[in-house]
């Protein structure tokens, strides 16, 4: 499964968007996403780990923690994939309006 795959993957499930805005305001340990839950914290690291396979967030380790950061190289390759069909579309439609034009004329 491509990045990108793996990056819709993770933000199909709404748990796990609320965690990505929760990190785009910051840094965040497991125990800090989770106190945001009402769920176990073997769940928030499940949850964790697909935006990481993702590619959605990033983890580094400070001593015994892990610190969960947003990545936005991750989110922007997801952003391109939609930017990409959002042109496509543009550009369709707007043949589609010409000929509509052009047949009413």
């Amino acid at each position: 499964m491509t990045d990108t795959h793996m990056g819709f993957r993770a933000l199909a499930d709404p748990t796990r968007r609320n965690i990505l805005y929760m990190l785009a305001k910051d840094e965040m340990t497991i125990a800090e996403v989770a106190d945001n839950f009402q769920m176990t914290r073997a769940a928030v690291k499940k949850h964790l780990a697909i935006l990481h396979d993702g590619d959605l967030i990033t983890v580094r380790t400070s001593g015994r923690t892990r610190v969960n950061a947003l990545n936005p190289d991750g989110l922007r390759r997801v952003v391109d994939w939609f930017s990409y069909f959002d042109a496509f579309w543009d550009d369709h439609l707007s043949a589609l309006k010409s000929e509509i034009e052009k047949d009413i004329q």
